[in-house]
């Protein structure tokens, strides 16, 4: 077998891998819409309960359950598992409310701002120190976003509160050694009988959403898969990639979703916004630039 070849099949998996997985989180906000209709807390309990079936199925199908149940069953784990379900529950129902609340641009600043929170957190909690460019990219970025205060102060909380829970879901999943599909196994499973709990309540007062029509409910199962699919994906181009290439591609996501948000859902931006989003955009690229370039000095010389 050609020794060169392997790699290069697995960077090409792995692109192909990370690009399906941001180009489905990208075009959430489509899928979100077909269910306007559909209250965010029940979207959200219903995306719990379809995503524990779909991953039980394939945990399941790999003979891969006993790393679920023994992050269950052990205490140093379970605590941490039960603070980021807490987390992600915030973001995914911030999020729907967001989308459907014709909010797409503020939901999708939220995750171009996440990147430069998680180094926020590295140098506040893990007390990792931040390069030259580290420093003036979040510099940069944070004179966006102290525009943007000022200039949709209405919706500003909606993109502080996606960045910081999902930022501190990625921080506890990092600091909790448990493999990511029994780690959101886990997580679904907390959230579960608080799910089951409200559509239960949803459906004894004539709210609930599921089976009111097919399209409706197929959705609604769809969310599932919807919600497991781009964790699978996101996971092989994780295994397969650098990190430096994985964190440029992950701005592939709010950048679709900002185009969902302005080219088909009509939203518009002021001219504050435009600056805020010049500046968060440059503080981006400045910080892409100087991860690639630190990736590139730490290459190990080859013969």
């Amino acid at each position: 077998m050609n020794a060169g070849q392997q790699p290069a099949d697995e960077i090409r998996s792995g692109l192909l891998a990370a690009l399906a997985a941001y180009g489905l989180w990208g075009l959430l906000p489509i899928f979100f819409k077909l269910l306007h209709h559909v209250g965010p807390f029940e979207l959200v309990a219903q995306r719990v309960i379809w995503s524990l079936v779909l991953i039980l199925i394939l945990l399941a199908a790999r003979r891969a359950l006993g790393p679920l149940w023994a992050a269950l069953s052990t205490p140093r784990l379970l605590l941490p598992l039960t603070a980021s379900s807490l987390f992600i529950a915030i973001n995914w129902t911030t999020y729907i409310w967001a989308v459907n609340d014709d909010h797409v641009i503020a939901a999708s600043l939220g995750y171009f701002l996440n990147p430069l929170v998680n180094v926020a957190l590295g140098v506040l909690v893990l007390k990792e120190r931040l390069r030259r460019g580290q420093t003036l990219a979040i510099g940069v970025a944070a004179i966006g976003v102290a525009i943007m205060a000022a200039a949709a102060l209405t919706t500003l909380w909606i993109s502080i509160m996606l960045a910081l829970s999902f930022a501190f879901y990625g921080l506890v999943r990092k600091l909790t050694p448990v493999a990511p599909m029994a780690g959101l196994g886990a997580e679904t499973l907390i959230l579960t009988p608080v799910a089951l709990a409200y559509l239960g309540w949803l459906s004894g007062h004539g709210g609930l959403a599921f089976g009111q029509d097919n399209f409706t409910t197929v959705m609604l199962v769809v969310s599932g898969a919807m919600t497991t699919v781009p964790l699978v994906l996101f996971a092989v181009a994780a295994h397969r990639l650098p990190m430096a290439t994985l964190g440029l591609l992950q701005f592939v996501a709010p950048l679709l979703q900002f185009l969902c948000g302005v080219l088909l859902f009509g939203e518009t931006l002021s001219h504050g916004q435009m600056v805020s989003f010049a500046l968060i955009w440059l503080g981006l690229i400045l910080f892409a630039s100087d991860s690639m370039a630190a990736a590139r000095r730490n290459r190990p010389a080859t013969a």
